[in-house]
C-alpha cells in the first residue's frame, strides 16, 4: 500500500514539474501580454474620467488584481477609492452579494460617486458599471491596440476580447478590510480545529472585495434593488488559507487537470470549483502533517471524490456563503457528463499512477 502511495506522489511530483510547470509558464507569458492591453485601455479610461484609477500593478513578477479563470480567460479587479460614507449591509436576502447604503446624516455631496446613488440611498452597482462600460468602450478606440482589442457585445460585463483569442474581465469593486460579512458569520465552524485562531484573525483582517457584476444567485430575477447589490469575493482570504504544505501543489495539479480533461460543453466546471474543494478538504484533513508531500496523492484522491459527489448532488457549496451553491444555473446535463468525466480520471489515477504520464 505504502510503495503505491509513494509510486502515485512520485507521479504526481512528476505531473507537476512537466504539465503544471508549463502551464503556468504559459498563462504567465499570456497575463504580460493580456495585461500591456488593459493597462493601456485602463490608462485612456483614467483621462476621461480620474475616478477609474488603474490598480493593475506588478508585483514580484505578479500582477496584483489579475485572477486567472481560464488559460484563455482573465478577471481584472479595478479598485475603487472612497466607500467611505457607506454602510455595508448584507441581510443574506440575496446570496453572496451585498448593498452599500448612505451612512446616516452623510450628504450625498459628500460621496464621490455621487451620481450613482439611487433614490433610496444605495450605492449601485450596475450604474457604476455601465459607465464604466461606456468609458471603456471609447478607450478600446482610442488606444494604442485598438487593432487587436475590441468589447464583447450582449454583456452588462466589461469584457474585452483581446488577438481573438483571450476574453479579459474588468470589474470595478472596492476592498473591504476590518469588518467581515455577516453571512460569512458561521465561518469558521467552532467543531473545526483548522485553520487555528491566529490564521482566522489574519483571514478576516485580511477582509474581501465588493464586485460590481452579475450574480449568478440572482439571474433571471433581477429587480431593480437586486441590480445595485455587490457580489461579495474572498480571493485574498482563500489564498492565504492554502498556504503552507502541499496545498498550492495541489491546487495546481486540479487546475491543469481540469484544464486538460474538464473542460466541456455548457462550462460546468471552472477553477475556482476545485479552490474551493480544496478549502473544504483542508477542514477535513486540519493537521499541517496530512498535507506533508507524502500525503498528495490521497489529497488529490479526497477532492476528486469529493467533486464526484457535488456533481451527482448538483450542488456545490461556496466555501465562505454555504447557502450560495457554484452550480447554480448550471445545465443539468452538463454536470452528469462532468460527473462521469471525474469519476473517469479519478478512476484512472487511482488504479494506474503511471497513466498520469498521458493525462
Amino acid at each position: 500500500m505504502i510503495a503505491t502511495q509513494a509510486k502515485l506522489v512520485y507521479q504526481l511530483n512528476k505531473y507537476y514539474n512537466d504539465r503544471c510547470q508549463a502551464r503556468k509558464a504559459a498563462i504567465a507569458k499570456t497575463i504580460r501580454e493580456v495585461c500591456k492591453v488593459v493597462s493601456d485601455v485602463l490608462k485612456e479610461v483614467e483621462v476621461q474620467e480620474p475616478r477609474f484609477i488603474s490598480s493593475l500593478s506588478e508585483i514580484d513578477a505578479r500582477y496584483e488584481g489579475m485572477e486567472v479563470i481560464s488559460p484563455n480567460e482573465f478577471e481584472v479587479v479595478l479598485y475603487l477609492n472612497q466607500m467611505g460614507v457607506f454602510n455595508f449591509v448584507d441581510d443574506g436576502s440575496l446570496p453572496g452579494c451585498a448593498v452599500l447604503k448612505l451612512s446616516d446624516g452623510r450628504k450625498r455631496s459628500m460621496s464621490l460617486w455621487v451620481e450613482f446613488i439611487t433614490a433610496s440611498g444605495y450605492l449601485s452597482a450596475r450604474k457604476i458599471r455601465s459607465r464604466f462600460q461606456t468609458l471603456v468602450a471609447q478607450a478600446v478606440d482610442k488606444c494604442s491596440y485598438r487593432d487587436v482589442v475590441k468589447m464583447v457585445a450582449d454583456t452588462s460585463e466589461v469584457k474585452l476580447r483581446i488577438r481573438e483569442r483571450y476574453v479579459v474581465q474588468i470589474t470595478p469593486a472596492f476592498k473591504c478590510t476590518g469588518i467581515w460579512p455577516r453571512s460569512a458569520a458561521q465561518w469558521p465552524m467552532p467543531h473545526i480545529p483548522w485553520p487555528g485562531p491566529n490564521r482566522v484573525a489574519e483571514v478576516k483582517a485580511e477582509g474581501f472585495n465588493l464586485l460590481s457584476k452579475e450574480c449568478y444567485s440572482l439571474t433571471g430575477k433581477q429587480s431593480s434593488a437586486e441590480s445595485d447589490a455587490w457580489v461579495l469575493q474572498f480571493s485574498e482570504a482563500e489564498n492565504r488559507l492554502l498556504m503552507g504544505g502541499c496545498r498550492k501543489k495541489c491546487l495546481s495539479i486540479l487546475k491543469t487537470l481540469r484544464d486538460r480533461h474538464l473542460e466541456l460543453p455548457g462550462q460546468p466546471l471552472n477553477n475556482y470549483h476545485m479552490k474551493t474543494l480544496l478549502l473544504y478538504e483542508c477542514e477535513k484533513h486540519p493537521r499541517e502533517t496530512d498535507w506533508d508531500e507524502s500525503c498528495l496523492g490521497d489529497r488529490l484522491n479526497g477532492i476528486l471524490l469529493q467533486l464526484i459527489s457535488c456533481l451527482q448532488c448538483r450542488r456545490c457549496p461556496h466555501y465562505f456563503l454555504p447557502n450560495l451553491d457554484l452550480f447554480q444555473g448550471k445545465p443539468h446535463s452538463a454536470l452528469e457528463v462532468a460527473a462521469k468525466q471525474t469519476w473517469r480520471l479519478a478512476r484512472e489515477i487511482l488504479t494506474n499512477a503511471k497513466s498520469l504520464d498521458k493525462l
